[in-house]
């Protein structure tokens, strides 16, 4: 079977060279449930705290909340991210924290108007990253970003995307200035 790409949209991490043939390597990464399952024992080997039922990672007094989903509503995304909240289950019963840093997962690519939403507004901005997976789960090793936070934890995120999968992130704001 013979397939052909365009050799220049792909990184040099994904495409090898043997005995005059170029050959694509299959990128492997993990579902968005799974990558932070994965992560979240990253963290703990780091001594951070997890939960095995949330998605968040706790270090001193703050939360990092991880949040992973195909779509969502502008008003939704805007009204989830303000609020800075999060349910956290100790035993039987839930209680809700104040939330210090939010992390959006997207395995598809976000709508535009969530990446202008946040580089619109600094507040949002200083709290609230996007990590659009989209090309990594269409076998590209790239994940384009938009992180202006503070989150230790959103940066051991990305090492840890880099360190454990191979994918490099890029920044998302940029995606309309340059070809990924």
């Amino acid at each position: 079977m013979l397939i052909s790409f365009k050799l220049t949209a792909l990184t040099n991490k994904n495409v090898d060279y043997h005995s005059g043939i170029f050959m694509a390597v299959i990128l492997s990464i993990p579902r968005v449930w799974e990558l932070i399952k994965h992560f979240k024992e990253w963290c703990q080997s780091r001594g951070w705290r997890t939960s095995e039922h949330e998605d968040w990672v706790k270090v001193g007094n703050e939360y990092h909340n991880f949040l992973w989903i195909r779509m969502i509503h502008s008003s939704t995304f805007e009204k989830v991210a303000t609020s800075h909240k999060c349910a956290v289950r100790e035993g039987i019963s839930y209680h809700v924290v104040d939330v210090s840093y939010a992390a959006w997962l997207f395995p598809q690519t976000p709508p535009e108007e969530l990446i202008q939403m946040i580089i619109g507004n600094p507040q949002l901005s200083k709290r609230t990253a996007i990590y659009d997976l989209s090309w990594a789960y269409s076998g590209k090793p790239i994940c384009l970003k938009l992180n202006e936070t503070d989150s230790m934890v959103f940066k051991e995120f990305e090492r840890f995307l880099e360190q454990k999968w191979g994918v490099e992130l890029r920044p998302a704001y940029k995606l309309h200035t340059e070809e990924v």
